[in-house]
């Protein structure tokens, strides 16, 4: 069998916005002395004109960016998660959330797969940070169709949009001719109503390959894709939990605040019985080290999922 094509979403967006870029004029980019490593630079390339570097000033940035929005044009400003969720936290809340201005946020190197860069970069906490904002649309793509996909249907979005892209490259498996993105929707991957896999980002592809594992067990997974974490597919989470009566949550983040608690609070409030197992990094920092076995030594793997559902 051929090997399965590897891309960085992060590398996704940097050609989503250059192909947006030629598509529309009023989209222009900003970055914060970032660029090779957001990817933004293949969009700078293109379109210098339309580049921005606002430098090591991410509060700044967003401010900005908040003043482009509201002079009609459609500004993404990107930086690693961790300073375009956290550091910029006060400026995204007040200066782009509270008006509901018109900004997509690109945070790249979301998660522990940051690797060597260690804990002060490696954000876990951008999905929590983001949903707190009143309006602001929150997602995480699990590969490159999907993240040039979300790049599209954010710009169509009127409102601050705030999308999470990788730095380790993840499997290509969604099919760019037949792939439909929306909003708000997950993705059914595989069936199965044993136990459901909710997961977005790279847990995807690894609940995929636990679906494997676990189908020769005879536990059939149901594996959901949920790149929306804001505004969540409430329905589709229902139907899993009647029909699965138990779910899994897999999410490069942490525990607190991501996509496992919002999942958890739709089906408290739904009053059906389902028992659901958060995996994610247990509210502790990450460290620095390679990122595949990081991403192993926090359970952020198909064996560890494979685990849990069978204790399940």
């Amino acid at each position: 069998m051929a090997d399965v094509k590897k891309i960085a979403t992060r590398e996704s967006y940097g050609n989503a916005l250059k192909m947006l870029g030629e598509a529309h004029d009023d989209v222009i980019v900003f970055d914060a002395d970032l660029a090779g490593a957001t990817k933004t630079g293949i969009f700078k390339k293109a379109f210098p004109g339309r580049h921005y570097d606002c430098g090591i000033a991410e509060g700044n940035m967003m401010a900005v960016a908040a003043g482009a929005a509201a002079m009609g044009l459609v500004p993404f400003a990107s930086s690693f998660a961790m300073f375009a969720a956290g550091r910029a936290f006060e400026q995204v809340r007040n200066s782009i959330g509270y008006p509901h201005l018109n900004v997509k946020i690109g945070g790249t190197h979301g998660g522990i797969s940051v690797g060597e860069d260690g804990a002060s970069h490696q954000c876990c906490e951008d999905y929590a940070l983001m949903r707190s904002i009143p309006g602001m649309v929150v997602m995480s793509p699990a590969d490159d169709v999907e993240a040039k996909a979300m790049v599209f249907a954010a710009y169509e979005h009127q409102g601050p949009v705030y999308m999470r892209f990788g730095r380790s490259a993840v499997p290509v498996f969604h099919d760019p001719e037949t792939f439909h993105f929306e909003i708000g929707k997950g993705e059914v991957i595989t069936e199965g109503n044993d136990v459901a896999i909710i997961a977005n980002g790279l847990l995807v592809a690894e609940a995929i390959e636990a679906a494997k594992a676990l189908e020769e067990k005879g536990v059939h997974a149901r594996v959901i894709n949920m790149a929306t974490v804001k505004p969540l597919d409430n329905d589709l989470v229902l139907q899993a939990a009647r029909e699965c009566g138990k779910i899994i949550t897999a999410e490069e983040h942490n525990i607190i605040g991501g996509l496992g608690e919002a999942v958890c609070a739709v089906i408290a409030e739904s009053g059906i019985p389902c028992k659901v197992k958060r995996v994610g990094v247990n509210d502790e920092f990450g460290h620095s080290g390679p990122a595949v076995p990081l991403l192993k030594q926090f359970g952020l793997s198909a064996e560890h999922l494979t685990e849990v559902a069978l204790q399940f």
